[in-house]
């Protein structure tokens, strides 16, 4: 009988990342569903390649590394599911592929694996992407379920379009009914825009304990009370571009975020105010890729001034 001693404190518990992983998919699927329904069958394509390009470069990267192969745990699908709902529906498929090898690969494996990555792998597939060809990730195609009532807003010869984030950035003020900001009748990314399909997953993730209120109530609420303070309609803030699903799916990440509750709404704050500061004066009109990842890179900084004494331990003077 082997004998496994370690220090404590010792917590029981029955959560694993696998179980943690098929909780965030599960929270994903109403996003995943709405983004295919409204964008058609060209979105289904886009999610699909990325998740595979996720688990491809995994297990190979592992294989070639002789490690053990970790594609159970299924990390590498929500990496893969995640950022395909982050790219416009047009965006060619090589993209999405080398988008999640580069996220897996570069950000999660070569850090050493899961829960040792630094920054969201998703999030900067997409900034990389965002990066390196930015007219094909600004370019968003109207929701084909819902063209009718988008053309009244929008135009009525359009086939594509900016988010109401461009309109708004250059002040010019869109009579856009809430319903549509809500169902998703608006130009965007495929996971971003309906925010109903959005907030089922935020209710769903709190009810099982797999995320807390915290840094997505003070990420949309900085957004919104800034963008408030800046002279912009709060709710067109948060419920255009990425705003909702990034507080939801990526902020909450656990092996990029601060450890303490403190440290969460420090995060939370800080993602937010960032959003705007690039919105109101970056040259894109979307900040939250860049905020995210931004914030991630203070975590380190964030958990050593939001850590609590250790019982027992003496604060070391110098």
């Amino acid at each position: 009988m082997k004998l496994h001693v370690s220090t404590g404190p010792h917590v029981l518990t029955r959560e694993v990342t696998q179980t943690l992983m098929l909780d965030v998919l599960i929270a994903l699927a109403p996003t995943t569903v709405a983004g295919v329904y409204l964008f058609g069958l060209r979105a289904a394509w886009v999610i699909c390649v990325s998740v595979i390009a996720a688990m491809i470069s995994e297990y190979v990267w592992q294989k070639l590394m002789k490690q053990k192969a970790s594609i159970k745990d299924l990390s590498a699908i929500v990496t893969g599911l995640i950022l395909g709902l982050n790219l416009p529906s047009g965006v060619p498929l090589w993209m999405a592929a080398l988008a999640s090898a580069i996220a897996i690969i570069l950000v999660k494996q070569l850090f050493g694996g899961i829960g040792n990555n630094f920054m969201n792998p998703a999030m900067f597939g997409r900034a990389f992407l965002l990066a390196s060809w930015p007219a094909r990730m600004t370019s968003f195609f109207l929701p084909e379920r819902l063209l009718g009532n988008s053309q009244a807003a929008f135009g009525v010869d359009m086939i594509s379009g900016a988010t109401p984030l461009v309109p708004q950035k250059l002040g010019i003020t869109l009579d856009i009914p809430l319903s549509d900001l809500l169902l998703g009748n608006i130009p965007g990314s495929i996971g971003e825009v309906c925010k109903i399909a959005i907030l089922i997953g935020l209710v769903y993730m709190l009810v099982v304990k797999v995320i807390s209120w915290h840094i997505p109530v003070f990420f949309v609420g900085s957004v919104a009370l800034l963008s408030w303070l800046l002279g912009n309609d709060p709710l067109i803030a948060i419920l255009s571009g990425g705003v909702l699903f990034g507080a939801v799916f990526m902020a909450t990440d656990y092996a990029t975020n601060p450890m303490q509750k403190i440290g969460h709404i420090i995060f939370g704050i800080g993602c937010g105010t960032m959003v705007v500061v690039i919105r109101k004066w970056g040259n894109y009109p979307e900040g939250v890729t860049y905020a995210i990842l931004f914030m991630n890179c203070l975590t380190p900084l964030i958990d050593r001034l939001s850590s609590r004494r250790v019982y027992g331990m003496v604060k070391n003077h110098v």
